[in-house]
């Protein structure tokens, strides 16, 4: 089963085609199998490659009723005239002991197309991270009975891959292994924007 409920950018514009093809390109990466992390694949040929690799199993192992999956769903969460945000959420299930769920948040520059870093965002990074700090701890607090050095495994707070947009202020988005152990699951929190707002560089 491969199903990709993605956005795509309608006009036929330079900046449409490069946050289609960064939107297209990520799928495409998150299908690979490849250990090249490098390499560049098209959609198109991440997507054969997946129903090659299906069946190359299914002729090793044609007893096994496993069905493999890979799901997206793209929503966009904020819209501006300075920050388009898109949380890509993707699942896959190759035949392991459980699937893979992944959350990517995207943020575009509405006016090139490109990609914003973390850089791009932030104006202030010390400051945003000593804020992000105290959301997270109020976030863990009653959620379980880890510690926030357990979350680290004894570092310093560090702010997730993932940071987004919504209407209610800035999302902060920890993925499954990025921080604790797997059965701590997700770990997701916003900060309000009028806390916040003074250490962003975008509106």
């Amino acid at each position: 089963i491969i199903e990709i409920n993605a956005q795509r950018v309608e006009d036929k514009s330079a900046i449409g085609d490069a946050i289609n093809s960064t939107i297209e390109a990520h799928i495409a990466n998150t299908l690979n199998f490849s250990d090249d992390n490098s390499e560049t694949i098209l959609l198109g040929d991440a997507l054969e490659k997946f129903d090659n690799e299906y069946k190359a199993f299914k002729n090793d192992f044609e007893e096994n009723a496993l069905i493999w999956e890979a799901t997206f769903d793209g929503e966009v969460t904020y819209q501006s005239s300075e920050v388009i945000s898109i949380a890509l959420t993707s699942y896959l299930n190759t035949g392991g002991a459980h699937g893979s769920m992944n959350v990517t948040y995207l943020n575009f520059n509405p006016s090139t197309g490109e990609l914003l870093t973390l850089n791009d965002l932030i104006s202030n990074s010390s400051g945003f991270t000593n804020l992000a700090q105290q959301h997270f701890k109020a976030a863990i607090k009653s959620s379980n009975d880890l510690v926030f050095e357990d979350y680290f495994f004894g570092d310093d707070f560090q702010l997730p891959e993932n940071i987004g947009f919504n209407d209610d202020g800035i999302t902060l988005f920890y993925n499954v292994y990025e921080i604790a152990a797997y059965a701590m699951g997700i770990t997701e929190f916003t900060i309000p924007y009028e806390e916040v707002a003074f250490h962003l560089n975008v509106d």
